[in-house]
């Protein structure tokens, strides 16, 4: 007989339906799954059986085939265990039930209980509600599950409590109602704990309320990482669309979800130095994974130490950061996975870190080495490019508690409201259309603009980013988005044409 159970597998961060054919039927006892299953997939023949045997049912002694459609998708991980398991008792039949309108996920232990799986999010959000009314998945991924609302769930715990309420044995397991909203869980540390640098906190409370890419250069122990580990505390929620894709990445990732079944914080993403490029954008040779860059998919993506980083994959960093989505192309796939996120960096300005002052130890040639390792074209993506001093011994001791973030909070609060009633979610977004619609400079900015073409201080990309820049300091202030000479010049000024190579050079 002829069972066909439906569920759904992975490609990268986003979910195909899949179609579970299972046959019990004449021949030589056996079992075979065909439809290009990868190695954890084909190798669900092993647990189904055990799994079935051990809740109580009959194994068929007969001849077993698994057709998992459309057999041009690789199918990847173990998800497919309970819909096949399912199949095989409907064929068999063990069970007397039209599984049409019901989905399965799960992967099977051989005691028969269901254990969660990767990607639950994205895999019923690929099922269409005119196909599908139910769907059946692990209890532990149940919030991931109802996040949607758009099936009936189905949480159950092992195949046997399965198979007794298809039956009507016992009632189906009932969602738990919504656990409390966890968005306050966890708070950044506080603005008021920075001493000194007033410049680069104010750089900060800018890159928060314009989405703007940050780069913070200065000598060890001047309170870099400090500053930006305080940048998540700025951030507001994250709006329904936003907050459903980043949790779908995150499901596919395999990377734990709230108990409320969605993010609701903006992710802050911080990678090691060492990682690699397929780390860092995402890859894999067997299953496209999501990359660093798309787990920070509507955050920050800190990469500390941004000189270390290998040259490779920091110029693999740009077309995400101009397109918001990275594209991944295999021998066996492809995928296109979101990438859109706030990149903030930090760096000494040479080996030895203290480049530019007479504590400075490095040589020449490792000064051009080290200024090497960041090319042109992705210094020029940072928007704000900030020169962090050492913290005075003033500062230090004798300064009073700077403004905590709830007071800054508010004010970046307010500008991105404004953003949003220009249709973007921060002014980083703006075309250069929508700058020039929204900005209205003075014949002094202008000219100050002009000047910094001139002598090569701004390219293009540059120009319009100054200007989105100089509307979010207008933002702040309250404005009405006419850019006078003093906000441009602050903008200008807080994109420092002081870059990494003309520290080294200074200091050699």
């Amino acid at each position: 007989m002829l069972a066909t159970v439906q569920a759904a597998t992975l490609v990268g961060v986003r979910g195909i339906p899949v179609m579970v054919e299972v046959h019990v039927g004449q021949g030589l006892p056996g079992f075979t799954i065909v439809g290009l299953p990868d190695a954890a997939c084909r190798e669900a023949r092993d647990r189904v059986r055990a799994a079935v045997l051990c809740s109580g049912l009959k194994w068929p002694q007969q001849r077993i085939t698994v057709n998992l459609a459309p057999s041009a998708v690789r199918k990847v991980g173990t998800s497919l265990d309970l819909a096949i398991a399912f199949g095989v008792l409907i064929a068999d039949k063990q069970l007397q039930v039209d599984p049409t309108g019901m989905a399965c996920f799960g992967e099977l232990g051989l005691d028969g209980s269901v254990r969660p799986v990767s990607g639950v999010l994205p895999m019923v959000a690929s099922l269409a509600l005119d196909d599908v009314r139910e769907v059946v998945v692990p209890a532990a991924n149940t919030a991931e599950a109802c996040a949607l609302g758009r099936h009936v769930v189905r949480p159950v715990e092992s195949l046997g409590e399965l198979v007794r309420c298809l039956r009507g044995d016992e009632p189906w397991s009932q969602p738990r109602p919504d656990e409390p909203d966890d968005v306050v869980a966890e708070r950044a540390p506080d603005l008021c704990e920075v001493r000194g640098n007033a410049v680069a906190r104010f750089a900060v409370e800018v890159a928060a309320a314009g989405g703007h890419h940050l780069l913070l250069v200065g000598p060890p122990g001047a309170g870099k990482t400090m500053l930006v580990e305080r940048l998540p505390g700025l951030l507001g929620v994250l709006d329904a669309a936003t907050s459903l894709s980043v949790t779908s990445i995150h499901s596919a990732a395999g990377q734990p979800v709230p108990r409320s079944g969605l993010i609701r914080l903006p992710p802050f993403r911080a990678p090691h130095h060492s990682s690699s490029l397929v780390a860092l954008v995402g890859g894999g040779s067997h299953q496209l994974r999501p990359g660093e860059i798309s787990l920070a998919h509507g955050g920050v993506l800190f990469l500390d130490e941004l000189g270390e980083f290998g040259a490779a994959a920091l110029d693999a960093l740009r077309q995400p950061l101009e397109e918001g989505v990275v594209r991944l192309s295999r021998a066996h796939s492809s995928a296109e996975m979101p990438a859109s996120f706030q990149l903030v960096a930090a760096m000494n300005p040479c080996p030895c870190g203290y480049g530019g002052t007479v504590q400075c130890r490095c040589s020449a040639a490792a000064l051009v080495r080290y200024a090497r390792r960041l090319s042109g074209p992705l210094l020029d993506r940072f928007d704000l490019r900030v020169l962090v001093e050492a913290t005075s011994r003033r500062d230090l001791l004798d300064a009073a508690p700077a403004e905590p973030t709830a007071s800054v909070a508010e004010r970046v609060s307010a500008a991105r409201r404004r953003a949003i009633e220009r249709g973007v979610p921060a002014n980083r977004y703006l075309s250069g259309r929508q700058v020039e619609e929204c900005t209205r400079l003075t014949d002094a900015a202008r000219e100050r603009l002009d000047d910094a073409l001139a002598h090569g201080r701004l390219s293009g990309r540059g120009l319009r980013r100054v200007r989105a820049v100089a509307l979010t300091l207008d933002d702040l202030a309250g404005g009405d988005g006419e850019l006078d000479e003093g906000v441009v010049a602050q903008a200008l000024l807080l994109r420092s044409d002081l870059s990494v190579g003309e520290v080294a050079a200074g200091a050699a």
